[in-house]
């Protein structure tokens, strides 16, 4: 920025002939503007004006430059106002890695808004139903709604996910009733993989624990969502996934005087990626547009 104000000042000095008449226009005192002078003198190696005590004209040196210094300034001038019309616009590229069912059902059409919202911004977009170190990925941005910790890297939460323990009609009238969580380890229980087979749920004595056995093991929670729909066994689903089957009766929800433990959709994001502004958009336009998964009515 230097650099600049003191070729301003020099076009100053050439435009109104002398130190005095530039300062004045400049309003800075005349010491100020030789100082300027003398600096631009030392960066360009060569002397630019030839003084007298009443009169201030070019060198070769300085003719030349007059030639090169008013474009150069024009130019930075116009960089200057296109960046503040295009203040608050985010431009760069996003690499992020997303559930899949959650991708295809929420954040999909969320992340396509946010790019027609930002038109300078790039998106690479993987997806993986577990958990990654996004700095040994090297991805911007990692959402799951795994339990993890890493080194360097700092965590969002973005929404809250209600698992919902749910069986069919059909398989409801061929076995008895549930009565308390434990039970589970003796019934047909369809499970999510990346989830693990230990559930938790919670009662007014803490937190129980159960570890299934599970009938099926998937990696997907929509395939787990057709099956309990058949019939072939319970499931702990999120409730942005069974939330239609349980409106329309489909599916029925069980032991709610036990409801499962809540975890949390988070953006894992490495911390030295955290200040970016398209990152802090990302997560602010994520996290409103997953506002919905909580609620199952």
């Amino acid at each position: 920025m230097d650099s600049v104000t003191n070729l301003r000042t020099f076009l100053a000095v050439v435009q109104h002939g002398g130190f005095s008449e530039a300062a004045r226009h400049l309003h800075v005192v005349p010491s100020v503007v030789a100082k300027r002078i003398g600096q631009l003198e030392k960066t360009m190696g060569a002397r630019l004006f030839e003084r007298s005590t009443r009169l201030v004209t070019l060198t070769e040196a300085g003719q030349r430059l007059r030639a090169h210094a008013a474009p150069t300034v024009g130019m930075f001038d116009d960089l200057v106002e296109s960046i503040r019309r295009d203040e608050g616009k985010l431009e760069g590229p996003i690499r992020l890695m997303a559930p899949t069912t959650l991708t295809t059902l929420v954040l999909g059409e969320a992340l396509v808004g946010f790019m027609e919202r930002h038109d300078r911004i790039s998106l690479e977009i993987s997806l993986a139903d577990r958990s990654v170190n996004p700095l040994e990925q090297s991805f911007d941005m990692v959402i799951s709604g795994r339990a993890a910790h890493y080194e360097g890297v700092i965590q969002i939460p973005l929404a809250p996910i209600d698992y919902q323990l749910c069986a069919a009609p059909a398989w409801l009238a061929r076995h008895p009733a549930l009565t308390h969580p434990s039970e589970l380890a003796e019934r047909d229980c369809l499970a999510f993989r990346p989830s693990g087979t230990a559930w938790t749920f919670r009662s007014q004595r803490g937190l129980v624990h159960v570890d299934v056995v599970p009938r099926l093991l998937a990696d997907d929670n929509r395939t787990l969502l057709v099956a309990a729909g058949r019939g072939l066994g319970l499931a702990l689903l999120p409730g942005y996934i069974c939330r239609q089957s349980l409106g329309r009766g489909a599916l029925v929800a069980l032991l709610p005087e036990f409801p499962a433990e809540e975890t949390w959709f988070k953006a894992y994001v490495p911390k030295r990626q955290a200040p970016l502004a398209r990152i802090q958009a990302l997560c602010q336009w994520l996290t409103e547009a997953m506002a919905p998964l909580r609620s199952v009515d």
